[in-house]
């Protein structure tokens, strides 16, 4: 596993005293009160360059940061379901163009809301075409960005099944035509993660357990907690007038002190629990062309379309200068550059502050994991960025 091996800067062609600045500030930060702590890890060429840890896991027990400590990655988990899909595609038990319908009938005759009258009257349509695995891949469906307001606490309580959450999702009309715009959807990850289910015959967590992470040596990736892994799960804190606070229940995923006990809901777009190790082996993966360890989970050809920018000139992305492909973001433009990652580079964020890119230009993969809910912005993600790709030596 490649956070197994000690970090060897030169071995990976970086100067380890410019390294050395990654730590000291996240230090800064977390002096300051921004954040609790960070895990860093900067690969390149196939080895650690770098792999930190600072602060506290727990400010109240003051519990250190480790590097194995477990951290929810939320919207991180949108490309490792993403590629649950793709590995069934070649499988071919279904296709990128598929209509939805074909693999969940609930999806058949949706509709489409034409206008809006306030938000007491919609007048509705049926859609020009149905929308397809590929438009929730790229968030082109149309599918609102959030859940209906029938299961709103969905998020915070997990307390459906994923095949009744789906279902509801396939009641609700569409926003805008298939195709023609891009809208973050949570819920199209969500029906992603139920066609795997429907598909392979076996609960998606499962599926992804089996045909992802054991393959990858991922032991500390999962969706629901084991009672042995609590202990080294990262608190998670809101910062409010300057200062952390612990999240409470209405975080998404629950009271991060429950440690999502009777949960139901997996969460196919936000509910993994990972470790920068095992983060590193996934982006290494994809980073390979598909192989680990001389053993192969997805065909080089899956994983260049997957990167391949899928969203043209349509606006897409969190930030200037983004675009998607198959479920990841990927800087399109030199604005998006300007956080020190090449043309062609891919990743995803989460919503507690996680990132991890893949940079194929500079054979580099970069890993940074924070546990703050609300109040941060991106300063000490692009700080890292910076840092890591300044590093380079040759």
């Amino acid at each position: 596993m490649l956070a197994a091996a000690p970090p060897d800067p030169q071995k990976a062609g970086m100067d380890a005293d410019r390294l050395a600045r990654i730590p000291i500030r996240m230090r800064a930060f977390v002096d300051k009160g921004r954040i609790s702590g960070a895990v860093t890890l900067v690969a390149r060429h196939g080895s650690i360059a770098a792999f930190d840890a600072v602060g506290w896991q727990d400010i109240e027990s003051k519990k250190p940061m480790k590097t194995d400590t477990i951290f929810q990655i939320m919207s991180m988990t949108k490309p490792v379901t993403a590629v649950g899909i793709m590995m069934l595609a070649e499988e071919g038990k279904l296709g990128l163009n598929d209509a939805v319908y074909k693999h969940l009938p609930e999806f058949r005759g949706q509709w489409l809301i034409e206008s809006r009258d306030g938000n007491k009257t919609r007048n509705l349509k049926r859609p020009s075409r149905p929308i397809t695995i590929r438009d929730l891949l790229t968030h082109t469906s149309g599918m609102p960005g959030v859940p209906p307001e029938g299961c709103k606490n969905l998020m915070s309580e997990l307390n459906l099944t994923l095949a009744q959450s789906v279902l509801l999702y396939s009641q609700q009309p569409l926003d805008f035509e298939p195709g023609t715009r891009w809208q973050y959807s949570n819920p199209g990850i969500a029906t992603l993660g139920r066609i795997i289910e429907v598909v392979s015959g076996q609960p998606y967590e499962q599926f992804m357990e089996q045909r992802n992470f054991k393959p990858l040596g991922m032991k500390e990736s999962f969706y629901f907690p084991p009672e042995d892994k609590i202990g080294r799960i990262a608190m998670l804190y809101n910062l409010e007038d300057g200062r952390l606070k612990r999240a409470g229940a209405k975080a998404l995923g629950g009271d991060p002190a429950n440690y999502r006990k009777g949960a139901k809901y997996p969460c196919p777009e936000c509910g993994l629990f990972s470790t920068a190790g095992d983060l590193a082996a996934f982006y290494q993966m994809m980073l390979n062309g598909g192989t680990s360890s001389g053993r192969r989970l997805l065909s080089p050809v899956s994983v260049d379309l997957m990167t391949t920018l899928h969203t043209g000139d349509l606006p897409a992305g969190h930030s200037p200068g983004m675009g998607y492909g198959l479920a990841w973001t990927i800087v399109r433009e030199p604005l998006a550059a300007l956080t020190y990652r090449s043309i062609g580079a891919y990743g995803h964020g989460g919503a507690f502050g996680t990132e991890g890119f893949i940079d194929p230009k500079r054979d580099m993969v970069e890993v940074m994991l924070i546990q703050r809910d609300s109040g941060g912005d991106d300063t000490e993600r692009n700080a890292f960025w910076t840092l890591a790709a300044s590093a380079i030596a040759q």
